[in-house]
């Protein structure tokens, strides 16, 4: 980790090593395609041999409150933003615009402001990193991860509210 400044504004650039990353997603069971540079790691998710789709919900849907009570991690589904986190999700699209159930991609930040902080303020390392990534690998295998709010990011499990027709 190394501390950036440019006049009066500080960045803490993480050292994250791509082949880390993915390996820790295959670990995790996860078939991955990824992508460096400088500012950022791009990742290519996908778990074919899955029975069922990725556990990525509807949190505003009240036939999800099993899935919402277990959850560690929220997307907004506007931006993509895992919040609290340095990464940003999207969905994975098949030739007709459909969302895949199978894949998504992940992007991770490596620069962050210097006030950036984990939940309970706890301050961001290459360790801790490794750490939250492998968790929420893991949400999205077992325990499911909520969208918050409707946008670019469409869920892939359980039921989701659709508003009107699709035309």
């Amino acid at each position: 980790m190394q501390v950036l400044q440019a006049g009066q504004h500080k960045w803490i650039y993480l050292e994250l090593q791509t082949e880390m990353v993915a390996n820790i997603a295959r670990q995790a069971g996860f078939e991955t395609k990824t992508k460096d540079s400088a500012r950022s790691i791009q990742l290519d998710l996908s778990a074919p041999a899955r029975q069922g789709p990725l556990l990525l919900f509807d949190a505003a849907d009240p036939a999800n409150l099993g899935w919402f009570s277990r959850c560690q991690f929220y997307i907004d589904g506007r931006t993509g933003s895992v919040m609290q986190t340095p990464m940003t999700l999207a969905n994975k699209r098949d030739r007709s615009g459909r969302a895949q159930n199978h894949s998504l991609r992940l992007s991770i930040s490596k620069e962050l402001p210097a006030t950036f902080r984990l939940p309970g303020n706890q301050p961001l390392t290459e360790q801790v990193f490794y750490h939250l990534f492998l968790n929420f690998l893991n949400a999205l295998l077992q325990t499911g991860v909520a969208i918050c709010g409707s946008g670019s990011v469409q869920p892939l499990a359980g039921r989701s509210e659709s508003i009107g027709s699709k035309n």
